[in-house]
């Protein structure tokens, strides 16, 4: 008779080799996921850096210099600046001092740019070469080029420069910005800090934003791949190697990168660019009205069941929506039958229209909707830089300063007590704000 304990050694020998089988199917199995990982990682590295050398060669790097008046840049030492009664009513009269000053003063900055056509065609920032007395383009073989301005938007921010005389050069390809979604991989290639050829990769963070107070037409890609100073005028990139966006300002409280970068979509920068290259101006679409966003209380008093739409505040006198018969608190729901997101979606769809095109707003008036058809007008050449406007605004470029109103959702984001004032949400290297020791 052989015993439990004989039985039981018996059976566990053919239980010991299965057990080892299992185990070893099981580090086999272990080991090809981690291999197939490994390949899947390597896979999406290896695109990365594939469209990164298509890629690099069209990027290029922009020096400027302006030859200034002045103790310090734009002709004003950091004394002159505080003086001046613009800032008097933010920052107080103990800031009065004069010790005006009378020399030449070279200031140079530096951006990126990137090739778009072989005739030597190239985008960029506004603000990188704007008043620049000299415009020097370096190609990533450092082939160096002088350029010339072929036309400028200050209300985007985009400028179109040409290269003479070029000879095989490498061209970005231009994808299409409205197929963007957050979340997606994007790359932005330029010269931070003098660094050229700068790679750094992130995704879509978000798109359509609007009311940041960097320029007057707002449409941002938001993104968290890296931008710093310098890269302003660069590619922002999609996987398939196509520009979608110009990198154009970072948000920070430092001046450096903290996640949040913003590009001019492709789609906006284009067509800037067509009118540029035809005519060396930009001609925009233009209503004739003041309009603010539909909130709920407006919505409450208008007898809306929710916050939808713009609110025509204001129908200025011999304007296209003057003699197409818009009234004062319309509402406007649809643009050729598409909805109006908010004030800055229906300004920039407005701007991009040529002058003289048909379209149909649907609007809601004493509680009932209605379709009007205009003719886009022409906007004014001096459309919003008349009287205080115009004089602030040469102020601030005078110095360098970019302002915005601070918002309540600004100041609570910035834990400000006192919410009310203005914000420095840019300094100019270099300038008169600068050497006042000003900071964003």
């Amino acid at each position: 008779m052989i015993s439990n304990k004989s039985h039981l050694s018996v059976l566990s020998l053919p239980a010991l080799l299965l057990l080892c089988l299992v185990l070893v199917a099981g580090q086999s199995i272990a080991k090809a996921e981690t291999d197939g990982d490994i390949a899947i990682l390597d896979k999406s590295s290896k695109a990365f850096v594939n469209v990164v050398k298509r890629a690099k060669p069209a990027v290029v790097h922009i020096k400027v210099e302006k030859t200034t008046k002045g103790g310090y840049p734009g002709g004003q030492s950091p004394d002159d600046i505080l003086n001046n009664p613009f800032f008097e009513q933010f920052f107080g009269p103990q800031f009065r001092q004069q010790h005006p000053r009378q020399q030449e003063f070279k200031q140079q900055g530096q951006g990126s740019g990137f090739i778009i056509s072989e005739k030597g065609l190239i985008l960029t920032n506004n603000h990188v070469v704007q008043d620049a007395d000299v415009i020097k383009v370096i190609l990533s073989d450092n082939r160096e080029f002088v350029a010339k301005i072929v036309g400028t938007d200050p209300q985007t921010d985009v400028a179109l420069l040409k290269i003479d005389d070029p000879a095989n050069l490498p061209v970005l390809p231009i994808g299409d910005s409205s197929t963007l979604e957050a979340g997606e991989w994007v790359i932005a290639i330029g010269n931070p800090f003098g660094l050229s050829q700068t790679v750094t990769v992130g995704v879509v963070s978000a798109i359509g934003r609007s009311s940041v107070g960097i320029n007057e037409y707002e449409n941002f890609i938001q993104t968290d791949a890296a931008i710093n100073p310098g890269n302003s005028g660069g590619p922002l990139i999609n996987g398939r190697g196509e520009a979608v966006g110009i990198n154009t300002a970072l948000f920070s409280r430092t001046g450096g990168y903290m996640g949040i970068g913003f590009a001019i979509p492709i789609n906006m920068a284009k067509s800037i660019e067509d009118q540029l290259q035809k005519t060396g101006k930009v001609t925009r679409g233009w209503l004739g009205v003041i309009i603010q966003n539909v909130d709920k209380n407006l919505a409450e008093s208008f007898g809306l069941k929710k916050a939808e739409g713009i609110l025509v505040s204001e129908v200025q006198k011999d304007s296209p929506a003057s003699g197409a018969g818009l009234q004062r608190d319309d509402i406007i729901l649809r643009l050729n039958d598409t909805p109006v997101e908010d004030v800055s979606d229906l300004r920039n769809r407005v701007a991009l229209l040529p002058p003289g095109s048909k379209v149909a707003l649907e609007i809601l008036r004493d509680g009932r909707e209605k379709k009007i058809q205009i003719t886009i007008g022409e906007q004014p050449m001096n459309f919003k830089t008349t009287g205080k406007v115009e004089k602030e605004k040469e102020t601030l470029d005078k110095y360098g300063l970019t302002l915005q109103e601070l918002t309540p959702e600004l100041a609570d984001k910035f834990e400000y007590k006192n919410k009310s004032g203005v914000i420095i949400s840019d300094v100019q290297a270099g300038s008169p704000a600068d050497f006042a020791g000003l900071k964003p």
